[in-house]
């Protein structure tokens, strides 16, 4: 568990009963202190402006993959990634009590893709909105009638939702990871995962020659992911994770030859291999 001052504050991605909100207390507990904001860029702008220690973002999940909003704001932000925290996801319909006939479903994007193929057999006809969140999916379907959201069971609990259907995600092994950004370096634990983000020149086999030297220096690669760089027109930067600490001296050496390969190389942190689940 990433340590923090009792009178620290942590900003997830909001508002409270978010999949992430989930994330950040089961990482830290519930005698914390949260803020919820509206937006990644808002956690990453509470966290680089010291405002709150922490924050806790979403970055991947299972069924979806990358959270591109995520990855993409890393370039803009001298910022460290402190831990990892993955959550098995359940998604559940909810509505208001006495509820007959549901016309619309509210919920996130992402939801209502992991969700996608249980919507189209059990409500083929029902209208879905989207929202930012699965909290306001869940306000929604507690202020109108004829009205259901696709959230979490705390949801359910902090608005007077009922559950009318349970676990209706499309893949039974749903999970997203998270991460815990901030300021300051982790120390290695002896189970570690190192994320790196790189850009390459265009030429033949570049890439090939940049990921060499994780083989060569048996170190083992457990995530790659691109994005467009946003400077230039069909460049792009890469994100890698591995399984060391960027202290180990295997990983050390392959980062090293790496940098020979890059336009620029940026290690985003070493912390602690979360179990996954």
């Amino acid at each position: 568990m990433t340590t923090f001052e009792p009178d620290s504050k942590i900003a997830f991605l909001g508002p409270e009963a978010t999949f992430t909100h989930q994330a950040t207390l089961k990482h830290f507990g519930h005698d914390i202190q949260v803020e919820g904001r509206d937006t990644i860029a808002d956690v990453f702008d509470a966290v680089s402006t010291g405002r709150t220690k922490y924050g806790v973002v979403p970055v991947e999940n299972s069924t979806e993959g990358a959270v591109r909003v995520t990855f993409d704001l890393f370039p803009n932000y001298d910022i460290h990634i402190c831990a990892e925290v993955f959550l098995q996801i359940h998604h559940y319909m909810l509505l208001r009590p006495g509820t007959s006939e549901i016309k619309r479903i509210y919920s996130h994007r992402q939801v209502l893709a992991q969700c996608r193929r249980w919507l189209e057999k059990n409500y083929p006809n029902c209208e879905t909105i989207e929202t930012s969140s699965t909290t306001l999916a869940a306000t929604r379907a507690a202020e109108e009638p004829e009205s259901a959201a696709l959230a979490s069971v705390l949801a359910a609990e902090k608005y007077g939702l009922e559950v009318r259907h349970a676990n209706v995600e499309d893949s039974s092994n749903n999970i997203t990871r998270f991460l815990v950004i901030g300021n300051e370096p982790v120390a290695p634990t002896g189970d570690d995962k190192t994320s790196v983000m790189f850009a390459l020149a265009d030429r033949v086999g570049v890439l090939y020659d940049a990921l060499l030297p994780f083989k060569t220096n048996n170190v083992n690669m457990t995530m790659i992911e691109s994005r467009p760089s946003k400077s230039q027109n069909w460049e792009y930067i890469f994100f890698v994770d591995l399984s060391r600490h960027a202290s180990d001296a295997d990983c050390r050496a392959a980062l090293h030859e790496l940098s020979d390969h890059c336009m620029f190389m940026k290690v985003l942190g070493s912390y602690p291999r979360a179990p996954r689940g």
